[in-house]
Formats: C-alpha cells, sequence, structure tokens
C-alpha cells in the first residue's frame, strides 16, 4: 500500500497500455506521458519501495479506455445512453456521471426522463448536459422503452426493481412517472372554450382579462377532473402545450421580446386557480403539508438555498482549474500590473479587459472564498469601475452588461412609462409619488431622465422604498463625508444632489464602503449597482425583491427557472418567480395589443 499507483482512463487510444510517472508530474498535468513500463523499471520501482525509498517512485497511468474492447453486451445501458450522445466525453467525465445517475436512482432507460439539467452538472458542462437531456427525452419517452431497459438492464438492476418494499413515503414517488406518463397525454379542452375566446387565439389575439379567466377555470376544470391533486409541474406542462398552440395570444411578451419561459404567467393563473377550487374542499392542515416535486427547491436547508442564491443565474460562478497557459504566479502578476495601471488615467482599455478576462479565476476564488468588499477593492480597483465589471459580468452570467439594459430600454422603455402613466391605476399613492415626479423633473426630457422616472414609478408600483436603493448627499459633497452608518449594507447609489433629475455625480456603496465615488451617468450608476449583486455573491433585499427581480427579468435577460436571489431573513417559503412581477408582465403583454 506504499506504493501510488495513478491510474488515468482516457478515450480512445490503445498505442500504449502503460507508462510510466509521478504523483506530482501526474498532478501538475493529468494528460502528461511519460516513458513506458519495462520489467526492468519494474524491478527497480521495486527494489525502491522495499528499502523504503519513496522519493520520485513513479506509478503507472493506463492510457486506454478499458470498456474500448467490451462487447456491447458486456456495456451498461448507462455507458451506451451517454456514449451515443457525447461521444468525446472524456472517460473520467464519463464514469463520475454515471455514478451519480446511479446514486440518484437512474436503473432504467425509462428514468433518463426524469434526469434535470442540474443532476448532470457534475460532471458536465452546460451546453452538454442540453444535449444528452435533449436526446434522452426524446428517445426514451415512449412506453416501449420501458421494456428495452428492463431487458438490457444488469441483473442487479433488475432485482432492485423487483423487490418489495413496505408502504411509506417514497411510495408516492414512485408512482409519479405513471402521473407523468398519463399527464403526456391530457388534452387541453378547447372545444369547451368560449367562442369569443377562441375567436381571439385563432386570430393570434391577445384575450382580455375577463376571457382568459373563463379560460383558466375550463382548463383547471377539465385538470382537477384527471386528478385531483394535480402539482405544479403538471400545471407547466399543460402551459407550456397552450402556449405552444397560440403563442401570440399567451406568449408573455414585451415588445416581441419573450420574458423568461414566455408561459410563467400562465403557469400562476393555473396554479392560483387550482389553489381557490381545493381551498372549499381541502382542510387546512392537509394542504399546508401537499407539496409537489417542483417545490423541493422551497423547502431546502437555508444554507443550502444560500448557495442557490449565490449562484442564482451565474453559468461560472465557481471555476474549479487555471486556464491552460496560466500559474498562480502569472495570475498574482496580473493582478499586481493591474492594480498599477488604474493609478494610470491613461491606461488601455483593451489591455484592461484581457487581464480581467485571463484573472476570471482568481477573483471567482476571492470572492468566493468569502474576501471582504473592502480587501476586493484594494486588490481589484478594476472590478468596481464599468469597465471591469462588464468583463467579469460577462464571463460569469454570459451576458453583456450595460449593452443588454440599453437594447432593452430602447424595446420596452417607452412601453413601461406609457403603462405607468397612462393605464397604472395603482393607489392614490402611486399617482401622488407620479405627481411628485412630474413636479421635480419640469420640463426636462432625455433618455436618462425616463430611466430614472421608470425606476423609481417601479419602486411605488412594488410599494418598494427608494431609500433602500437611493442615499442622497449634497452635491458638493466629498467621498469622505458621506455618512456610510446611514446608507444600507447592500449595494446603493448615492445620488450627489436633492433631486435625481438635476444630479450629474453617483457614488456606489457596498457592505459600506465606497467602492466607486465618480459616476457621472445614472444608467452606468444602475448598471454598476445591479451587477454587484452577481459579481460579489450579494443576495437581494427583500425590501426590493420585486423591483430587481422586474429589471433582472426584462431589463437584464437573466430568467433562471429555477431558484431565487432574495435574501430569506425568516425561513418564509418563496416561489421561483416572484408573483407580483408576473403579474405586471402579463399586464404589459395585454398592454401592447390595445
Amino acid at each position: 500500500d506504499k506504493a501510488t499507483i495513478l491510474i488515468q482512463v482516457c478515450g480512445g487510444s490503445t498505442a500504449a497500455r502503460y507508462c510510466e510517472i509521478t504523483r506530482s508530474e501526474f498532478e501538475a498535468d493529468p494528460n502528461a506521458c511519460g516513458p513506458p513500463r519495462t520489467p526492468e523499471r519494474y524491478d527497480t520501482a521495486v527494489a525502491d519501495l522495499q528499502a523504503e525509498n519513496h522519493q520520485g517512485v513513479r506509478g503507472i497511468k493506463v492510457a486506454f479506455l478499458l470498456q474500448c474492447n467490451m462487447s456491447d453486451s458486456e456495456r451498461t445501458f448507462l455507458d451506451v445512453a451517454i456514449m451515443e450522445v457525447l461521444p468525446e466525453l472524456p472517460a473520467v467525465n464519463k464514469n463520475i456521471l454515471e455514478e451519480h445517475l446511479q446514486s440518484i436512482g437512474v436503473e432504467t432507460y425509462d428514468d433518463l426522463r426524469f434526469v434535470t439539467e442540474a443532476d448532470l452538472m457534475t460532471a458536465l458542462r452546460p451546453v452538454q448536459a442540453r444535449k444528452l437531456l435533449s436526446v434522452w427525452k426524446r428517445n426514451y419517452q415512449t412506453p416501449e422503452n420501458s421494456s428495452l431497459s428492463s431487458v438490457e438492464a444488469s441483473p442487479t438492476q433488475l432485482l432492485s426493481s423487483l423487490s418489495v418494499s413496505p408502504p411509506s413515503s417514497s411510495s408516492t414517488s414512485s408512482s409519479s412517472p405513471r402521473l407523468d406518463t398519463q399527464w403526456e397525454n391530457f388534452e387541453i379542452p378547447w372545444t369547451k372554450i368560449p367562442e369569443e375566446v377562441m375567436h381571439s387565439l385563432e386570430r393570434g389575439k391577445r384575450p382580455g382579462p375577463k376571457q382568459r379567466r373563463q379560460m383558466i377555470r375550463i382548463v383547471v376544470s377539465e385538470m382537477m377532473e384527471k386528478c385531483p391533486h394535480v402539482g405544479k409541474k403538471h400545471s407547466t406542462d399543460v402551459a407550456k402545450k397552450m402556449v405552444a398552440k397560440y403563442p401570440k395570444s399567451l406568449q408573455d411578451v414585451i415588445e416581441g421580446d419573450i420574458v423568461g419561459t414566455g408561459y410563467h404567467s400562465l403557469v400562476k393563473q393555473l396554479q392560483n386557480r387550482i389553489e381557490n377550487v381545493r381551498r372549499t374542499s381541502t382542510p387546512k392542515i392537509r394542504k399546508r403539508k401537499h407539496q409537489t416535486d417542483s417545490d423541493l427547491t422551497d423547502e431546502s436547508p437555508l444554507e443550502e438555498r444560500a448557495t442557490m442564491q449565490d449562484t442564482y443565474g451565474c453559468i461560472k460562478w465557481n471555476v474549479k482549474f487555471l486556464p491552460l497557459e496560466e500559474t498562480q504566479q502569472s495570475q498574482q502578476q496580473k493582478m499586481e500590473k493591474l492594480k498599477v495601471m488604474f493609478q494610470h488615467s491613461d491606461a488601455n482599455p483593451e489591455e484592461v479587459k484581457r487581464l480581467m478576462k485571463s484573472t476570471f479565476y482568481t477573483q471567482r476564488q476571492h470572492v468566493n472564498q468569502g474576501k471582504s468588499i473592502k480587501s476586493l477593492r484594494e486588490e481589484w480597483p478594476f472590478w468596481f469601475d464599468e469597465l471591469g465589471m462588464s468583463v467579469h459580468f460577462k464571463e460569469l452570467t454570459g451576458i453583456d452588461l450595460k449593452e443588454t439594459f440599453t437594447r432593452n430600454l430602447d424595446l420596452k422603455g417607452k412601453r413601461l412609462l406609457d403603462y405607468m402613466t397612462t393605464v397604472c391605476g395603482k393607489s392614490n399613492k402611486f399617482l401622488q409619488n407620479y405627481a411628485r415626479l412630474q413636479r421635480l423633473r419640469g420640463p426636462q426630457s432625455g433618455c436618462s431622465d425616463d430611466v430614472v422616472e421608470m425606476i423609481l414609478l417601479l419602486l411605488s408600483y412594488f410599494d418598494e422604498k427608494e431609500e433602500s436603493m437611493f442615499f442622497h448627499v449634497e452635491d458638493t459633497c466629498l467621498a469622505e463625508e458621506v455618512q456610510l452608518e446611514q446608507v444600507p449594507l447592500t449595494p446603493t447609489l448615492i445620488v450627489c444632489g436633492q433631486s435625481f433629475y438635476s444630479s450629474t455625480r453617483y457614488m456606489l456603496s457596498l457592505d459600506r464602503n465606497l467602492t466607486n465615488t465618480n459616476i457621472s451617468s445614472f444608467i452606468s450608476a444602475l448598471c454598476l449597482m445591479f451587477g454587484s449583486y452577481y459579481c460579489f455573491n450579494i443576495h437581494y433585499p427583500s425590501e426590493l425583491a420585486s423591483t430587481l427581480e422586474f429589471l433582472q427579468r426584462c431589463f437584464f435577460l437573466i430568467n433562471p427557472e429555477k431558484g431565487t436571489k432574495v435574501e430569506n431573513k425568516n425561513s418564509k417559503r418563496r416561489l421561483n418567480v416572484n408573483p407580483r412581477v408576473l403579474t405586471l408582465i402579463q399586464e404589459l403583454s395585454d398592454h401592447e395589443w390595445r
């Protein structure tokens, strides 16, 4: 057991069966190849071990795929299912994925239909995972596959599937695949929907609120007749079918841009109607205990949910390996170079972008290790600047921060303002706020002023306080004069001036640290504030939950189907999509057609 045998299962090559390599060589480069194992070298290694001379001992690395010579009958069904879609997948990743799928209960081809993208992320990149899911859901959705998989499953798997277990709560989950199969054949009762509603649907017009409620009632009645215990998953499936049939009439769209999945508001209406029907017939205690598969994230432990909030909307939240051409030393050198460049006003922007992108690994390591904002600001000054944050945000989320916001502002900003100022009869408080903003704005016009008004009206619409997002100081106030103890801990814009419309300078505060003290544009300041939530693992404060999520989904186009970015102070259950945000999206979609 003193010998270290290093085994690497690689794909394809059978030219060399074994090669020798030390532990340090293998850890430095797993793909490195040493000299082939020979009888002489073997005898030397044994002699070294017997003499307890462990320095530089070379182990063997298996340099070919052990299963490449297997007959088809010897390969597992998971091996076949993975490799037929991703033939170039390294065997190490394939083995990890296969073991993980077995650990979560995948025992037959039929089980592959219920694998989610999250289940595959232990060994695959997002696009690989989506390819696999796409093929699996297409190939393994018919009943015949279930019997085929039973034939090809191993004897152990067959025994486990035939074993009888005592009745328990798990018995309900085991029956869910059969229930899901039934729902795949569910037919939307279009023939029962009133003629005037169908008239709108067939002509690509959006049904009015009253017509839409009629349609929802009929569909839910049919759903509950089929099964009284309808879960959110089934409402989602039905909503998908309805939107697929009549996208122009039912999809969540603002100015031609699909919001999120396009069917969230329909799911919300279906779920609300189901709960209303249940409320009259279901005892409270039973209703509170009732959960669906899609509610699992809401019941996760707080520690686990905190991680979900950190990673929410990100595609590269935790980078595990340095880029091939980088070392820890080179990363440190580039970090120091960026510090020096920040001291010079004539720093080359393209050089800054290149260095920020190449050091993204170390930036993520620092923030995920919990370094303070003050420490991060000292080590990465460009990260808190518009140029540096745009690079990091793009790597982290795949989205151009300011470009995406301004593009969607052109598409949807006027529509939103028009709705807010003409249709939205929210409350007397909203109308009073609108009148106040008009007095402050006066005759001024311009894009920046429109954005200010849009944000302030959104806050008023959702009944959220301006003080949670903005902090006013005198227009001549210096950075050291800001009373930070009065500023919220969350990302806050310091407005230099008593009015948004007259201010020409802004500062950004994170954790009561001024991270940028000279921002000249309100749009730039807003993008920096929003980007900070993602770059530095900050949760949306509950006081701004609706406004930030609306901006996130409609203007920054970050639309995860699961999870939430909102902090949870009291373990109160939160939905994956804010219902108030969905309502506004639906009202805006309808407003386009008036």
